[in-house]
């Protein structure tokens, strides 16, 4: 059995393109990206969960896994995590996919893909994801950027407002986590 490190490893030589960090999210952001999840209401999407760093603190903090579901464009890692994580719903579909997985009221999204300086894919992963989450639901989202991943004029369009969670020093490379959620009307 290898390690999470040896299957990211491997699967960033293989696809450079799909696996967009250099290691796997340490358990420090782990814990900061999860916070709060156990108190959701309603299903809890993770989209681009890689090797499960995220996966693994969501389970942690109490979520029955039947409440999960992963969504992870690559095939080996979608492997892995069905292994690691039973009862999880494990979908092998890219994250632009998240209004057509058959859920709605979504409590959470736990968001390790990239969405820093690609505005079409904060729309469509983001944007998207909104149209299906509650309307307390909360988009969490990780960057290496000091600024929110998604600038203000977009989230105004988007009718969302952000607030970063912190700074995780203990990761490579150093990691901010922001929650986004609904603008109060």
């Amino acid at each position: 059995m290898a390690s999470d490190f040896t299957v990211f490893l491997g699967e960033l030589m293989r696809n450079p393109r799909e696996v967009s960090a250099i290691a796997p999210s340490s358990a420090a952001v782990a814990r900061k990206m999860t916070e709060g999840v156990e108190n959701v209401e309603g299903p809890i999407v993770e989209i681009g969960p890689g090797t499960g760093s995220f996966t693994k603190a969501i389970l942690e903090r109490g979520v029955a896994p039947e409440r999960l579901i992963l969504m992870e464009l690559n095939p080996r890692f979608c492997e892995e995590l069905a292994r690691k994580f039973p009862g999880v719903t494990v979908l092998n579909r890219p994250a632009q996919e998240i209004e057509n997985i058959g859920f709605s009221n979504l409590g959470c999204v736990i968001s390790g893909v990239p969405v820093l300086a690609r505005p079409q894919i904060q729309r469509e992963v983001v944007g998207r994801a909104f149209n299906v989450m509650a309307p307390d639901g909360v988009f969490v989202q990780i960057t290496y950027s000091p600024n929110a991943p998604i600038p203000e004029d977009v989230q105004i369009d988007m009718g969302i407002t952000a607030t970063k969670r912190g700074t995780v020093w203990a990761n490579l490379p150093p990691a901010r986590v922001f929650e986004f959620r609904r603008k109060v009307q």
